[in-house]
């Protein structure tokens, strides 16, 4: 009860310990919504890769394809580790959207429907999206046309200031006739030493719907379309479908090792049984998660993570010093109240405690405010951000740079919980060497002239 009060009346008495609280609130705070920022993004990161390709991806070397892929989709599903699978067609090209207006794209050859069991695709759509019945290239208007679909960013630009689409142009975009060139390359058998042969192909299609991800890559430089019509314009030649990739949704997420051995497994009797056990196919197809694809951007990142919470964790040792300065400016001026305990028959220890104690009081009450001001600042960053913007004129977080629309506001608990730890026990250090000195004070010196 006597540590309490000296508690208490410090805190009533002297006013500057309030900077101690302040500083350890700061510094919490600003290291909670570092932490919660980054890893929002890394979660986003992981997250945007799920949707757009699935749990698991099987992806031959690019110049190999995956031939009589049904069959191969049917041999998962049939499996209790895979919920759904897929069929994707990669390639590259050149969009023509009239009036010289060209731009780089990737074209995508999928089918809707399925793509949908696998990915949150129909999420996507703009014009699809809330209606029922599973998504498709067709379009009411033109039912009998080649029809395809484009990122927002493909047909419209983003607001400078506010980083946000004209809707109203978007949807008009919907219903017109575009271009898109791309090709092939060939080898020459007769002669190695010769060049690849490239073959132009130019596919004529309408915009059917838009789709707009948040993730900055696939909004501003993709382009979907069927994939049987893709590969008629690629592989004319080709007896049976082909596939670049084959993309799985796994039944349970949790069991990946256990989903990835019995892809594995499928995978390996399908080439032997339908592909003639072509080696290069059983050598060089990558069997991995869309995660582990994504595993070296994801480890830089987080090594960034830790690069700004040691540069701020080393910024935000002034607590300790602030702490320290503090709490032995009150050691030297409450002398008398430490010499009249002590003659009482508090014990040394017992003193310092007290001062240690204050200390990771501070901290406490320091962290808590830092904690609840993180939050609200991780949960409302978008608006924090849009305020700036609206008064300053400055856009700070644009999704050309920063790879997604918005800003992820989640809060890291887990780390806040370490941070919040971290900063009690700096405080409290902070106050060891004042209280040391405390503990040391000898009543006599100090009562002789009082």
């Amino acid at each position: 009860m006597l540590k309490l009060f000296l508690w208490l009346r410090y805190l009533r008495k002297r006013k500057i310990v309030f900077l101690s609280i302040a500083a350890v609130a700061l510094s919490v705070s600003l290291l909670i919504v570092v932490a919660s920022l980054f890893t929002g993004f890394i979660k986003t990161f992981e997250k945007a890769a799920v949707d757009a390709v699935g749990d698991v991806v099987i992806s031959p070397l690019r110049e190999f394809k995956i031939a009589k892929y049904p069959l191969l989709i049917e041999k998962l599903e049939q499996t209790a580790a895979v919920e759904a699978a897929t069929a994707m067609l990669l390639t590259e090209g050149l969009l023509n959207l009239g009036q010289g207006n060209v731009r780089p794209v990737q074209i995508w050859g999928i089918e809707p429907g399925a793509r949908d069991k696998v990915t949150r695709f129909k999420e996507y759509l703009r014009r699809q999206k809330d209606l029922p019945g599973a998504p498709s290239f067709a379009h009411p208007d033109f039912p009998d046309r080649l029809s395809g679909f484009v990122g927002i960013g493909v047909v419209a630009e983003p607001n400078e200031k506010t980083d946000e689409y004209e809707y109203d142009a978007v949807d008009a975009a919907v219903g017109r006739r575009v271009f898109v060139t791309t090709g092939t390359s060939k080898e020459t058998p007769q002669d190695e030493s010769a060049k690849p042969q490239f073959k132009k192909k130019t596919l004529i299609f309408w915009i059917s719907d838009i789709f707009e991800t948040g993730v900055y890559q696939f909004d501003q430089g993709c382009v979907y379309l069927p994939i049987e019509e893709l590969q008629k314009g690629l592989y004319p030649d080709e007896e049976f479908p082909v596939a670049g990739q084959i993309i799985i949704k796994l039944a349970d997420p949790a069991k990946t090792d256990v989903a990835l051995a019995v892809i594995r497994g499928v995978w390996e009797g399908f080439v032997r049984e339908h592909l003639e056990s072509d080696r290069f196919l059983l050598n060089y197809t990558s069997i991995e998660t869309a995660i582990e694809m994504q595993r070296p951007w994801i480890e830089a990142y987080k090594n960034q993570l830790a690069v700004l919470l040691v540069i701020f964790g080393v910024v935000s040792l002034s607590v300790i010093v602030l702490v320290f300065c503090i709490f032995y400016m009150i050691v030297t001026t409450k002398r008398k109240d430490i010499a009249i305990i002590k003659s009482c028959g508090m014990a040394s220890w017992s003193v310092a405690m007290v001062f240690v104690g204050f200390g990771a009081c501070v901290g406490v009450i320091g962290s808590g405010i830092g904690a609840v001001l993180g939050h609200v600042i991780a949960k409302n960053i978008n608006t924090i951000e849009g305020w700036i913007g609206v008064i300053f004129g400055l856009k700070l977080w644009k999704s050309s740079v920063y790879m997604f629309s918005k800003i992820p506001n989640e809060v890291n608990w887990p780390w806040a919980f370490r941070i919040i730890t971290t900063a009690i026990l700096a405080a409290a250090i902070g106050a060891l060497i004042p209280a040391l000195v405390a503990a040391v004070t000898k009543p006599v010196e100090i009562l002789r002239y009082e």
